[in-house]
């Protein structure tokens, strides 16, 4: 197996613009996020001036040796958009200077994107369309882009009342996924905690029942995991979404199993994934960085397109392509005028991130899921938290986790076992 590679020591052939700081944008509570940290490293390392918003001043984000100053700022992700707006522009004043923002969330994508006037005297973010990113994180909003422009994705209903649902029940084939219909409610009202398989008729009905009225969810067809391979793009495109970094890879489990965050992947080449992507994000003009889930289905050989997160992935540090560039170095250099520089994609690394892979991997191999496209032997390694020239936010992340994230996982465990799986994505 490939050993763990230090991102530190690999020389780049290009400078990025160290007069322009980047800023990690997160709202909502979740400290352990090693997207961020990611990030922090990723620009940091270049000599980049890096600040991040967070929870308090004892998460790994703020431990890193890369932060310039962390702006605590505990938020719930369900403030009011102009209180969210405001506390952003506070933040950009004590910066001082223009500044790339760096959304690590749904609910930071949009709001930069639903008011990019007001915000774009301080900082700098790739321009879309206002409602699109808002559109594009919705179950249903996604859904009907891919109907549109003929992209697969599973089949889907969009109950509006329990009746519905009892109709859809007679007829479905069960097990069913339900996910949150708009990304945004599962912070304040949440019909499930995330992707859920359900077993049965009975199942459906009886979760149905605690919906309300006007059931935020929508219900999905199943891909079985035996006839299924979770595959992953990772690209940032420029204002004319043309793609200046495109990266594909392969889910080799996640947790909680099957639908949750990634927590063991690979880079393989896919050049018909990556043209699916890029033909899809020029029919809708996006720009700015993307994280697809996409699973290819084996029994009508479709790639399916399932999660669609307008912004970066968790785990974009798996990605990085000869030149040294990843999808937020790539922002970074667009954003301040400089040329992205091309390059392969490193084909065969790994990414691994320590919490939850070990319970992942105990988790697929009950399961029997496997990953033919894996390579067998990684030409690299990526780890989220544990760095050789950053190793705060690794122990910062021990200290926080080991308690309540043993409780967590074992709660999560007891969920899968009793025949349905939930995620918080990303």
């Amino acid at each position: 197996m490939g050993g763990p590679v230090a991102s530190s020591t690999r020389s780049v052939p290009f400078a990025a613009d160290r007069e322009v700081p980047g800023l990690i944008v997160k709202f909502g509570d979740y400290p352990l996020h090693h997207g961020g940290v990611g990030a922090i490293r990723s620009l940091g390392r270049l000599g980049v001036p890096m600040y991040a918003i967070t929870e308090d001043r004892y998460t790994p984000a703020a431990s890193s040796r890369y932060l310039e100053k962390a702006f605590v700022w505990p938020t719930t992700g369900t403030e009011d958009p102009a209180r969210l707006v405001e506390g952003l522009l506070r933040i950009g004043r004590r910066i001082g200077r223009p500044t790339v923002l760096v959304p690590t969330d749904e609910e930071a994508a949009v709001l930069i994107a639903e008011h990019q006037d007001e915000l774009a005297g301080r900082f700098l973010f790739p321009r879309v369309e206002p409602a699109l990113p808002r559109r594009l994180a919705s179950k249903q909003g996604l859904h009907e882009l891919c109907v549109e422009h003929g992209i697969p994705s599973p089949t889907a209903a969009f109950p509006q009342s329990y009746d519905d649902i009892v109709t859809f029940a007679e007829k479905a084939r069960f097990p069913v996924v339900a996910k949150n219909r708009e990304a945004f409610v599962r912070r304040k009202r949440p019909a499930v905690n995330g992707t859920t398989r359900i077993a049965t008729r009975e199942g459906l009905l009886g979760l149905a029942r605690d919906w309300g009225e006007c059931p935020g969810v929508i219900l999905q067809e199943y891909l079985p995991r035996e006839d299924a391979e979770d595959w992953i793009v990772h690209a940032y495109f420029d204002q004319d979404s043309t793609p200046l970094a495109m990266f594909t890879g392969v889910k080799v489990r996640s947790w909680p199993p099957h639908a949750g965050m990634t927590a063991n992947a690979y880079v393989v080449d896919n050049p018909e994934l990556a043209d699916i992507a890029a033909r899809f994000i020029k029919q809708i003009g996006f720009s700015g960085i993307i994280d697809l889930d996409l699973r290819f289905d084996r029994r009508d050989g479709q790639y399916k397109l399932l999660d669609f997160n307008p912004r970066m992935g968790a785990q974009f540090r798996l990605f990085e392509n000869e030149s040294g560039v990843d999808v937020v170095r790539a922002m970074h250099l667009d954003l301040t005028g400089r040329s992205v520089p091309e390059g392969e994609q490193r084909a065969g690394h790994r990414y691994i991130v320590e919490n939850i892979d070990l319970p992942a991997l105990l988790a697929y191999r009950r399961s029997g899921y496997t990953t033919p496209h894996a390579p067998a032997h990684a030409s690299g390694t990526e780890l989220a938290w544990l760095a050789g020239d950053d190793p705060l936010p690794f122990l910062t992340m021990l200290a926080r986790f080991v308690r309540p994230g043993a409780k967590h996982l074992y709660q999560l465990w007891r969920t899968n076992r009793r025949g349905s799986t939930t995620s918080s994505g990303g």
